[in-house]
């Protein structure tokens, strides 16, 4: 992570580093920092942790894209997947290689300047948050409607039909870049200021009224449906292997040949085992597949909450109490939420054996 700035630059903002630096030095002195000198000890280590993370991070930026962009070809290409649930799908990795391409090289830019000053401008600034607050928000409630349909795929299996289940899937990406849409627009509105250019600083809105406002659509009401949803998803699994096991066809106990009860030819039946049943002790291919699908759910859920809980609750807190929150801390809990991005295609593929067999066939054929 970037060096965090120096004691005296909070006294000076605006001022470059270097000229920070020079004009602390005594009067006479040599401006050039020696290798020997107080300051390149006590720097060092930190410069080279600081190449480490902004590697790392680097890294996670190209991997979260390329690996989004491998979802969306591989949707496109392969005609099974034009269909519910794979839209839902294609909706969070579109969002997720936005975040990757649009939102984190310029996060990384930012960090890369000497105290996390934004120098790029008030127009790009603009763009930056917007477009930042657009496709988390966006990828966030995608996770959010792929938790939905399973859930109505789950407990309404006879009324959620594959023309129902298109429609209300359709609506719900619809609804999803709507209001990521709002939210992230709002400020560009009038709603607060995302731009000081005093203090050279590009962040996300600190009007009250509006971190409210931001937080809750973004991130506290997907984080209760989906909680709700889980929890219902699990309730209906458990019921509905519950009830086919108590409903289970038992075998038949053995019995002997039935007597003849006179010495005239007659038909001798014999029941030695049951030979057909209903249901067994294993589970059946859609119980598998049902407790698969919560499982992968229940992932998904879990990744997302530890993932964006400490970015959106220090994003609420600060602006209410005024909380001074270091900048470092601020870097990692968003940091954090970017990473979010990069663990959604991997969980709803690792899962899905046609998404690996496609992407074999896909690199196959490209040899």
């Amino acid at each position: 992570m970037a060096q965090s700035p120096a004691p005296w630059a909070s006294r000076l903002p605006g001022q470059p580093a270097l000229a920070l630096n020079a004009s602390s030095a005594p009067a006479g002195a040599n401006s050039t920092p020696e290798l020997g000198g107080g300051g390149w000890r006590s720097r060092e280590p930190f410069s080279i942790f600081s190449v480490l993370i902004l590697t790392l991070l680097a890294l996670l930026t190209l991997a979260t894209f390329l690996w989004n962009l491998l979802v969306l070809v591989t949707i496109l290409r392969v005609k099974t997947f034009h269909r519910v649930p794979h839209n839902l799908v294609a909706s969070t990795a579109v969002s997720d290689a936005l975040v990757a391409a649009l939102v984190m090289p310029l996060s990384l830019a930012k960090e890369l300047s000497a105290g996390r000053r934004w120098r790029l401008g008030r127009a790009l600034c603009h763009v930056w948050i917007s477009f930042d607050v657009l496709c988390c928000t966006a990828s966030i409630w995608n996770v959010t409607a792929i938790a939905l349909d399973r859930y109505w795929a789950l407990s309404r299996h006879l009324q959620y039909t594959l023309r129902a289940r298109r429609r209300v899937s359709n609506a719900m990406i619809g609804l999803t870049w709507a209001l990521s849409a709002v939210i992230s627009l709002a400020p560009l509105a009038g709603w607060g200021e995302t731009y000081s250019p005093a203090q050279q600083r590009c962040q996300v809105s600190q009007e009250p009224s509006y971190a409210v406002f931001s937080t809750c659509g973004a991130f506290y009401l997907p984080l209760c449906v989906v909680l709700f949803v889980y929890w219902k998803i699990y309730k209906a699994a458990r019921f509905r292997i519950g009830g086919r096991r108590r409903n289970a066809v038992l075998p038949l106990p053995e019995r002997g040949p039935v007597k003849e009860a006179s010495h005239e030819p007659q038909m001798v039946f014999t029941a030695r085992h049951a030979t057909i049943a209903f249901q067994t002790d294993g589970e059946t291919w859609r119980e598998q597949k049902e407790k698969k699908a919560a499982l992968m759910v229940g992932i998904l859920i879990g990744v997302f909450v530890l993932c964006w809980i400490p970015f959106f609750i220090t994003e609420l807190i600060s602006p209410l109490c005024s909380c001074n929150i270091p900048p470092v801390w601020k870097s990692i809990f968003l940091w954090l939420g970017y990473s979010n991005s990069f663990f959604n295609p991997l969980i709803y593929t690792a899962f899905n054996k046609n998404y690996n067999n496609a992407f074999k066939n896909l690199f196959v054929r490209q040899r």
